[in-house]
């Protein structure tokens, strides 16, 4: 598995845990800020992970 690969899969996988906190604080009423900031951290993982296909296929082949 190259590095690029390896760096797709960490953040997809940190999108959904972060998705998946959020959605446990939302359901449970556990905190409002837990879920907001979780929901937060999920939006902006998902915006880098598209910045940085669209980056690495012109640096790395």
């Amino acid at each position: 598995m190259s590095l690029k690969a390896f760096h797709l899969v960490f953040i997809l996988v940190s999108i959904l845990f972060s998705a998946g906190m959020a959605l446990w604080a939302f359901k449970t009423g556990a905190s409002d800020g837990l879920g907001l900031g979780c929901s937060a951290a999920s939006v902006l993982m998902a915006v880098y992970c598209v910045r940085f296909v669209i980056k690495s296929k012109s640096i790395i082949t």
